[in-house]
C-alpha cells in the first residue's frame, strides 16, 4: 500500500490502566504500530494513563502524554498537536469508546 502523503502525524489512543485480560497485547501493539509509523516517516502522537507500559517510553513516540484516557483530555491535546490522523484501534475498547465520545461531542 502506498504511503499516505495527506497524513503527517498520527495520534494514537492507548488502553489506559490494566484490566484483567487486556493489557499487554495492546500495550505491544500499540508500541509495534508506534514503531512501524515511525520508521514509515509518520510523527507519532501517544496518549495512554498507564506509564507502566512499553508504548508510553519517551523513544517509542514522538510525544508521549501520561493522562486519562478520556474524551476531554484528548480534546485538549488535538487541539494543541493538530494530529492529520486518529488511530484507536490500537487501545482496545477503551480507546474505541474514547473516539466515539469526540465525534459526538463534536
Amino acid at each position: 500500500m502506498p504511503k499516505r502523503t495527506d497524513i503527517e502525524s498520527i495520534l494514537i489512543i492507548g488502553a489506559g490502566p490494566i484490566v484483567i485480560g487486556q493489557a499487554c497485547e495492546f500495550d505491544y501493539s500499540g508500541a509495534q504500530a508506534c514503531k512501524a509509523l515511525k520508521e514509515e516517516g509518520y510523527r507519532v502522537i501517544l496518549v495512554n494513563s498507564n506509564p507502566a507500559t512499553i508504548m508510553t517510553d519517551p523513544d517509542t513516540a514522538d510525544a508521549v502524554y501520561i493522562e486519562p484516557v478520556d474524551w476531554r483530555v484528548l480534546e485538549r491535546i488535538i487541539e494543541k498537536e493538530k494530529p492529520s490522523a486518529l488511530l484507536p484501534t490500537m487501545g482496545g475498547q477503551t480507546a474505541l469508546n474514547c473516539a466515539l465520545d469526540l465525534v459526538r461531542e463534536g
